[in-house]
């Protein structure tokens, strides 16, 4: 079985995830998690990347959706 490269697109969706001023874009943010799930696996590499961008959220900036998104993906992956 090869390795997913599904962390690379990851990785380039990450970019929009705060490129309106650094503030956390929620769509962006969606697609990158999407992108992680579709296989229903996630991968030491896409934890990566989720763990990178969980950790420049700044939790006061995102409504209790997003934040009880983020704290469910957090415990998913041990972030």
């Amino acid at each position: 079985m090869t390795e997913s490269k599904d962390y690379i697109e990851m990785a380039f969706r990450s970019i929009e995830c705060f490129s309106n001023d650094g503030k956390l874009n929620t769509k962006a943010l969606d697609d990158v998690i999407r992108i992680a799930e579709r296989d229903g696996v996630i991968d030491q590499n896409e934890i990566r990347v989720l763990q990178k961008n969980i950790s420049k959220i700044k939790h006061e900036e995102v409504d209790s959706r997003v934040r009880q998104k983020l704290d469910h993906l957090a415990k998913k992956i041990n972030a």
